[in-house]
């Protein structure tokens, strides 16, 4: 069955188009144009909306009060499609599941659990490892007690555990031995970031060569940039081959500091949620893995501290803070949350609205708020 998407404005990595029309057959763009748009099954007329592709999340933890986490994935795996259902509303179309540093029994358990989701469902993009090969000092909401040294056996049974669905992998590079296992991640067809580190420069770029291809949330449990210390920031900006993933809730990141890091980067930033339950749901007490969160005003906080502890976004908002607050052009800023995500995950299929891609598109009003998403040319929300 067809389906025309006629009288909106297209708006992508590539441009801004008037008077657009896109042709979805069975799941993919058949063809795109402008002016008197051909026939098929169906129609959505845009009405001078926005269209943009499907936003991808590479870094999600949770939503609507449901956590990626152990106890979830193996005793409900049906709420993965209810924490991310305010993900879907808010745009995103395809999500990385994000999981906190935990028992390495319970990672495994958790990969293979969304290594069989994956396989269900293809609009989640497999699994993130955000752990357990982390900083101690930059740990951020990261339990302590299960973060590990650099160690190949340990790699390899993560690997085996996810069964070809370990997307994404987060680790601190200055870790003895954790160069090596940059190289055997991306082995197994990872993409390694480089995140919750102390490391410094020339460490950070030895990564990259090593082929880390992405930062984790900039800025956030890493070193500033210091003028005789630049640190893995501006190694990441030096790096044409490296994305940097800015979670911008207003919290996390300046937009005064986003707007640099749009700038500097050329292009490369990859908007991120870093959600936890709490997205999509009200202020209150949560977990965050094995640690107790106090959501207040929507600022997720470890309790009793002044640790963020994820955030409680979705990536509509990020889109109008980055247009509206930091003052990021409007094509940046869906590119940042279409093909750069894209691009740093190796998809060439998802990220624009051209012809030969999946048909993943959202509706945008002047505004820049959702009313509609269509994942695989089917409506999922709005």
């Amino acid at each position: 069955m067809s389906a025309l998407f006629a009288g909106g404005r297209k708006i992508d990595a590539a441009g801004i188009v008037d008077d657009f029309w896109m042709l979805v057959d069975d799941g993919v763009i058949a063809a795109t144009g402008t002016g008197l748009p051909p026939r098929a099954d169906e129609t959505v007329d845009l009405d001078g909306d926005w269209l943009a592709p499907g936003f991808i999340d590479l870094h999600c933890h949770g939503g609507a009060e449901h956590a990626f986490e152990y106890d979830t994935l193996l005793r409900d795996a049906a709420a993965i499609s209810a924490g991310l259902a305010p993900h879907r509303a808010g745009g995103t179309t395809r999500s990385v599941i994000s999981l906190v540093t935990a028992p390495l029994v319970q990672l495994e358990a958790c990969l293979d659990t969304v290594a069989s989701i994956a396989a269900d469902d293809p609009l989640v993009l497999g699994a993130h490892l955000e752990g357990p090969f982390l900083a101690h000092d930059r740990r951020g909401a990261h339990d302590p007690a299960f973060l590990r040294e650099p160690n190949a056996e340990i790699a390899d049974r993560l690997i085996d555990a996810a069964r070809g669905a370990l997307t994404q992998v987060t680790l601190a590079p200055e870790l003895p031995g954790a160069l090596h296992l940059v190289e055997r991640f991306v082995e197994s067809g990872a993409t390694v970031a480089v995140g919750h580190t102390a490391a410094d420069y020339a460490t950070t770029r030895a990564a990259f060569d090593r082929g880390a291809r992405l930062l984790t949330h900039a800025f956030n449990a890493m070193p500033d940039i210091q003028h005789r210390a630049p640190g893995p920031v501006v190694a990441a900006f030096d790096d044409e081959r490296v994305a940097l993933e800015l979670i911008l809730d207003g919290h996390h990141v300046d937009p005064g500091v986003a707007r640099l890091a749009f700038a500097a980067s050329g292009g490369r930033v990859a908007l991120v949620t870093d959600a936890m339950a709490a997205a999509g749901a009200a202020d209150g007490d949560y977990r965050l893995g094995l640690l107790n969160v106090t959501v207040r005003d929507g600022v997720a906080m470890l309790r009793g501290t002044t640790t963020i502890a994820g955030s409680t976004l979705t990536l509509d908002v990020a889109l109008r803070v980055a247009i509206t607050l930091a003052g990021i052009d409007p094509v940046a800023a869906i590119a940042a949350l279409t093909a750069v995500p894209a691009r740093a995950l190796g998809r060439d299929d998802l990220g624009l609205l051209a012809a030969g891609r999946v048909a993943d598109a959202v509706r945008l009003d002047g505004s820049w708020h959702v009313r509609g998403v269509w994942a695989d040319g089917r409506r999922i929300s709005g």
